[in-house]
């Protein structure tokens, strides 16, 4: 099995940088939209796929133009964090996620896999570092069991966070994804 990591395409908190970075559930502009189109165009899905998304609308927005949404699971787990991680960095209102409740009403019918976790309020961006691998290990686990091979729909911190925890050294902001990039690790 294969894991796939997509970065959202281009998002409204980005025009005009970084002065919306303050602005509450940005979703895609049109330029990110077309990212999006374009990276679909490259994908070879399979129908035991299986879609992790963060609970965001600009990565919403990014899996619903990628599959349709019966195939899509909305996971804490894979929502904004910073990186590096740092306690005194300012978290922006731009990275706040949705709550259950929000998602319900914005896209019903998603499902959502949070393991009964209480990760709704902040995330996993102010949660420390041995708090997040170890929920971060459980749930790169569960996706070992799945048939398909996993894409996760995330930010690049988070995904660059993901990386480091399966191995890669040396990671930095030079490494992170651009819009709508993908970045692949095969047989994780």
């Amino acid at each position: 099995m294969d894991i796939t990591f997509i970065r959202h395409g281009h998002g409204e908190h980005l025009i005009d940088y970084p002065n919306r970075l303050n602005e509450l559930h940005p979703g895609l502009t049109e330029l990110g939209k077309s990212q999006v189109t374009t990276l679909c165009k490259q994908l070879k899905l399979d129908p035991h796929d299986v879609f992790l998304v963060s609970p965001t609308r600009r990565t919403i927005e990014t899996a619903l133009l990628l599959t349709a949404e019966e195939h899509l699971t909305i996971c804490p787990l894979v929502g904004p964090r910073m990186f590096p991680q740092n306690p005194k960095f300012v978290h922006f209102i731009c990275d706040q996620i949705y709550s259950k409740e929000e998602l319900d009403t914005q896209f019903p019918g998603l499902s959502v896999l949070d393991f009964g976790l209480e990760c709704w309020n902040e995330g996993v961006n102010r949660m420390d570092g041995h708090q997040f691998d170890v929920l971060a290990k459980g749930l790169l686990q569960w996706c070992r069991e799945q048939d398909g091979n996993t894409y996760i729909i995330s930010h690049d911190g988070t995904i660059t966070n993901y990386r480091m925890l399966l191995g890669e050294k040396g990671l930095s902001r030079r490494d992170f994804l651009g819009e709508a990039g993908k970045y692949t690790i095969k047989k994780f």
